[in-house]
């Protein structure tokens, strides 16, 4: 009896200690490929340089189209802006022109 009692002791303490390991073990693989692990983060970095690289793309973008918009304004018209923008409008063409068909 005395031999079982020792060997039961023996087996809970392996037992609490492979559990304890497991348990360390989940939350170490957790904190090294979870949604908030060092791998994520590393993503959300690349993400967030792409992001305000794109970002910027697109204010420069706007600032072009704000200052194509204000060459329309109505107290102050630029003529050669009102000139593409007819010819565009009404598919005319100079006959001096060079015209360039893009395929679709």
């Amino acid at each position: 009896m005395v031999s079982r009692s020792r060997l039961k002791s023996v087996l809970t303490g392996l037992a609490l200690y492979a559990m304890a390991a497991a348990l360390i073990g989940y939350f170490g693989v957790n904190a090294y490929t979870g949604k908030y692990g060092l791998n994520a983060q590393q993503e959300l970095d690349q993400e967030i340089i792409a992001l305000t690289s794109e970002l910027a793309r697109l204010k420069q973008e706007r600032a072009e189209g704000e200052q194509r918009v204000s060459l329309l304004r109505s107290d102050r018209v630029d003529p050669d802006m009102l000139d593409e923008r007819a010819r565009y409008q009404l598919d005319y063409v100079n006959p001096h022109d060079l015209v360039r068909i893009k395929p679709n």
